[in-house]
């Protein structure tokens, strides 16, 4: 009896348990597409847009950002007490130190507790804009609110992109947020098995004069001309995706990283590397509707912060300033006017302290601490592009089109392979029943 070699023997083996994960991995695309196509049309389409925020909402509101007044501008404490006097349901949370020259104020509140429902007043806006030589509030908006209206256009689009704008719900309104995350973490499962499945298939056969296999793989990369809609269609979904492999998925991990940072990625890169947690990783926040009142002035609170600042070495004025009354956390930021973003959009350098009793509770610098720490700072200069600089917004704008057309090519590619099967089924079922009723 003839032997067979074993690699033939082992071949034989390996060729179907290869043909099983290929349909198994056809299989999870398939369905993950599915789940994540219209969260990733909407996260495209609205993240395209949403790297020029600033620059399209003062070109569609110059009434609520730009100043009509000439003058010496008005100390910017006084202007907080003029927003916060003229409604006492409210407390300031966010502002700069001074107003941008040729710009209103812009003071960001929270809403207190209402005592007779125990919740927070309602209040139909989150911030205002005021003069800052009259000290007139010259307009007020709700920050994301569901409006297409030109004042609430770009907020309305940046938390659709990350929260699609879910409602508030057993005193959580996070819901989206973490929806958004989890289709993130199936995103870049899916990047990898899109990838996998363009690679070629292994030969049943070696031809000695056959093609290599880069060779085999070059066609993934090209869109044939001339070749019908539904084969440009289905080019451009896999030579797009695999041009564009790198970015997206730095755009999906970063997706997850900053939708489930507290949840799931501060944890494990704690776990996995040294981490120097500040305030917001080490606090746990009070419920929406049980803020902690503040027990620190803001006089106070910049005198400490500038002599904390003077005694690091650092050099820049206080550029801003926050209270975060869930997590009773008063934060100051340093940098010189317009610099904000100057280190590739990474964090500038700031101070925490306790809200209660003003006790410093952390600091951050940009591009310091441990390894873990810079690669946790990236995660939002990655994902805008900000890292590096107007080239990388443009490249994001443009990843953002081509996430949404990825998920429409594979939606169109879905329907017709579906549609296909369908009609073979119908045919199929009438060539047997057809077969069955012949005399």
């Amino acid at each position: 009896m003839r032997m067979i070699p074993f690699y033939a023997r082992l071949r034989g083996i390996v060729s179907p348990v290869g043909f099983c994960m290929r349909a198994l991995l056809v299989l999870l695309h398939r369905w993950f597409g599915l789940f994540i196509a219209a969260f990733l049309i909407i996260a495209g389409l609205t993240g395209a847009v949403i790297s020029w925020d600033h620059e399209l909402d003062e070109w569609l509101n110059p009434h609520l950002f730009t100043s009509q007044s000439q003058g010496e501008p008005l100390p910017m404490l006084e202007l907080v007490r003029h927003v916060e006097n003229a409604d006492p349901r409210v407390r300031a949370s966010f502002f700069a130190l001074e107003a941008e020259p040729g710009h209103n104020a812009e003071i960001w509140v929270d809403a207190k507790v209402n005592p007779d429902t125990g919740r927070r007043y309602e209040l139909g806006y989150d911030h205002a804009f005021v003069d800052p030589v009259t000290g007139e509030i010259v307009g007020k908006r709700e920050w994301g609110e569901i409006s297409l209206h030109p004042e609430h256009l770009m907020s309305f689009l940046y938390k659709l992109h990350f929260t699609l704008h879910l409602p508030e719900w057993n005193g959580i309104n996070r819901w989206g947020i973490w929806l958004m995350g989890a289709a993130a973490m199936v995103w870049l499962f899916d990047t990898f098995i899109a990838m996998a499945l363009t690679l070629p298939r292994k030969r049943r056969t070696q031809k000695p004069a056959g093609k290599s296999w880069l060779q085999r793989w070059k066609p993934a990369w090209m869109i044939r001309r001339g070749a019908g809609a539904y084969k440009l269609n289905f080019d451009l979904h896999r030579a797009v995706g695999l041009w564009t492999f790198a970015l997206l998925l730095m755009l999906a991990f970063t997706s997850f990283s900053l939708n489930l940072y507290r949840e799931i990625f501060y944890p494990v890169m704690s776990i996995v590397s040294e981490t120097t947690p500040g305030p917001f990783e080490t606090r746990t926040p009070t419920a929406l509707h049980d803020p902690v009142e503040p027990q620190v002035s803001w006089p106070a609170l910049f005198q400490k912060a500038r002599t904390h600042a003077d005694n690091r070495g650092w050099d820049e004025p206080m550029g801003d300033t926050f209270y975060s009354d869930n997590f009773a956390v008063f934060g100051v930021r340093f940098y010189y006017p317009g610099e904000d973003h100057d280190s590739g959009g990474m964090k500038v350098k700031s101070l925490y302290y306790d809200g209660r009793s003003a006790a410093l509770i952390g600091e951050e610098e940009p591009w310091e601490g441990t390894v873990a720490d810079v690669f946790s700072q990236l995660q939002f200069p990655l994902h805008s592009g900000r890292i590096v600089g107007l080239p990388g917004r443009i490249i994001v704008s443009i990843m953002g089109i081509a996430v949404a057309m990825l998920s429409i090519t594979g939606l169109v590619i879905w329907w017709k392979k579906r549609k296909a099967r369908v009609t073979s089924k119908r045919r199929k079922q009438e060539a047997a029943m057809a077969a069955t009723t012949t005399p």
